[in-house]
């Protein structure tokens, strides 16, 4: 499908992506000379126009990285909760959007990393786990690594995960997935933070913890 609006220079622009007969929408943005760029991959409940990952998504770009930022399901698709946590479904999709973002001309030869959120943060792992998959650089921020499951192992692109001190459940269900991790891992726990990095400064932690990594490994 064509493109809805494009910048002048060619670096950004509104497109829509095709899978399986889906169409997903989505918002490509490549600086000039990036090193590399990072897809989102938003959890339950989340989009494109999140504000928390468009914030993360500026700061990727003033370091040199493009981003894309896409819809995983469509309304329609969202209103089935079961596809929300359909990890397979989700991760499967994801390696159709790489694959759709592979041939696009100004992102073609680029190293591609994984940002992903909540349930985003299973599929982008479950979809770095394929042999054919080339990530060079997995984030996983108050995500849910462990719905990954058997996934995980095999995993070989260098992957932070970063926690909220004060989100116990998710803490304890990432500690469990790290220890299945067989490629470079991290754990950073934000202090002070819940699921959501609203208190003060936290979201703030979280981004430049997300951005130097990327910024090291994806390039």
């Amino acid at each position: 499908m064509e493109d809805v609006r494009s910048a002048a220079d060619g670096t950004a622009a509104e497109v829509v992506i095709p899978v399986n007969g889906a169409a997903l929408a989505a918002h490509l943005a490549i600086p000039p000379k990036a090193t590399g760029v990072v897809v989102f991959v938003h959890g339950s409940g989340s989009s494109r126009h999140s504000p928390r990952n468009q914030y993360v998504a500026t700061l990727l770009r003033d370091a040199g990285l493009g981003t894309l930022l896409f819809d995983l399901l469509n309304e329609a698709e969202e209103n089935d909760r079961g596809n929300v946590f359909d990890i397979g479904l989700l991760a499967g999709r994801l390696g159709q959007v790489l694959a759709w973002l592979r041939a696009r001309p100004e992102a073609r030869g680029l190293p591609v990393g994984l940002f992903g959120a909540s349930t985003g943060a299973a599929a982008a792992l479950w979809a770095a786990s394929n042999a054919d998959a080339d990530v060079a650089a997995v984030v996983s921020r108050g995500g849910r690594p462990d719905l990954a499951g058997g996934h995980l192992a095999a995993v070989r692109a260098p992957t932070l995960l970063i926690v909220g001190g004060l989100d116990h459940a998710v803490l304890d269900l990432n500690r469990h997935a790290a220890a299945q991790l067989t490629c470079e891992h991290v754990i950073e726990i934000v202090p002070g933070a819940t699921h959501l990095f609203q208190e003060p400064g936290t979201l703030q932690q979280a981004a430049v913890l997300a951005r130097d990594w990327l910024a090291h490994h994806v390039r």
